[in-house]
């Protein structure tokens, strides 16, 4: 079997079994906020945790707040920089933010914010022009500008950094999403000179329900999840202390993987051109921008990329496409149609997504794979 969607969530990983199987045979189990053993025994252990994921992330310790996910960490910066005592009242998103960004901006559209959509290019690239111009027109009515760092879909890495010293230097919050970044090539979240960042333990090989907001001033957050003051008051609720640990035991394990990074990325390339020799009419979108080493985004226009996912998987090879589906009608993305992707070609896609520790033979077996199911889909094709 090969597993190659990554980038939609991963399996567990095995250190972070290994560590849990340890972890229920040992215990202790208590709530890490009471005050006697066992519950100082689980804080020590999160706090543990904490001081491993703030190593691996560049980040202090005190910058670390452990949440569900980062769709909490998004609403949590939200509501922090758009709360009634801000004056300003411009959003910035990209034109290929995942939807835990796009619907959080449009539901503070409906409370007197504007929000503002920066295009990309047909790489899947933020148009910077547009940026600078747009900082440079109204930097004081900014009240936040989210971009992401990798983008699910294509893999495509945006100028993050360059967005950085932009919103520092014009003192306009930076809220990154590199949720799909963290885990998949390095990251310093302080070198990165963002103000907020998020990831979801689930893309890394920890627990579901689990993830971090990293906070430049946390003490300027405000708790979405008001609760008992947990998290030092920054989110309520009684942590899940176990889910926390697995991501510090996934973070360690993942950093050991970046020096694979240049093998993948090569023997990507050279399964992307193996199939783009056999067939030249097939697209490979975001080809020409930098990308993570473990995606590509493909297709062969004219073929209904759900048609493509059956044949492989019906070969133990799991990937996901796109698209929402309505009466088995796939449509393009959003992204897709952010970059001005032409539906015969959007409906098309399909999305391989590996991690820095998959074999290398893995993209042999897709390469075969994917032409035979070209080679098939290609006699009748869906459009």
């Amino acid at each position: 079997m090969i597993y190659a969607d990554y980038n939609g969530s991963a399996p567990l990983s095995l250190e972070v079994r290994d560590y849990l199987l340890k972890r229920f045979e040992k215990g202790p189990f208590a709530n890490p906020n009471a005050i006697h053993y066992l519950g100082s025994k689980c804080l020590m252990g999160m706090e543990n945790a904490r001081s491993v994921c703030a190593k691996v992330l560049g980040a202090d310790f005190e910058q670390v707040t452990f949440n569900s996910g980062a769709t909490e960490g998004i609403s949590t910066v939200f509501h922090t920089c758009l709360s009634n005592e801000t004056k300003k009242k411009t959003i910035i998103i990209s034109g290929i933010e995942h939807s835990a960004v796009v619907n959080t901006a449009q539901y503070y559209g409906t409370k007197g914010f504007t929000v503002k959509t920066l295009p990309v290019n047909c790489d899947g690239v933020v148009d910077m022009t547009t940026l600078k111009a747009w900082i440079n027109d109204e930097a004081g009515n900014i009240a936040l500008i989210a971009i992401m760092a990798a983008n699910n879909e294509t893999g495509v890495i945006q100028p993050y950094q360059e967005i950085s010293r932009l919103c520092s230097l014009n003192k306009i919050p930076y809220l990154c999403d590199t949720t799909q970044f963290i885990g998949k090539t390095p990251f310093n979240f302080k070198e990165s000179n963002m103000d907020f960042a998020v990831c979801s333990g689930h893309k890394l090989g920890a627990m579901t329900g689990t993830g971090i907001l990293l906070a430049r001033n946390p003490e300027n957050l405000l708790p979405l999840i008001i609760g008992g003051g947990q998290e030092k008051g920054h989110r309520g609720g009684t942590q899940n202390y176990l889910g926390n640990e697995t991501i510090a035991v996934a973070l360690s394990t993942l950093e050991k993987t970046f020096e694979n990074i240049p093998a993948l990325s090569k023997k990507r390339e050279e399964f992307e051109n193996k199939v783009k020799a056999t067939f030249p009419e097939v697209v490979i979108i975001g080809e020409n921008a930098p990308r993570l080493a473990t995606t590509t985004y493909i297709s062969y226009p004219g073929i209904h990329g759900q048609a493509v996912q059956i044949e492989l998987e019906s070969n133990d090879i799991f990937v996901t496409t796109s698209s929402a589906c309505s009466d088995n009608m796939p449509v393009t993305s959003k992204v897709l149609k952010a970059m001005g992707t032409c539906d015969n070609i959007g409906r098309g896609v399909v999305r391989i997504s590996l991690c820095l520790n998959s074999p290398l033979e893995y993209y042999d077996r897709l390469a075969d794979a994917l032409i035979k199911a070209y080679s098939k889909l290609a006699k009748v094709k869906s459009f």
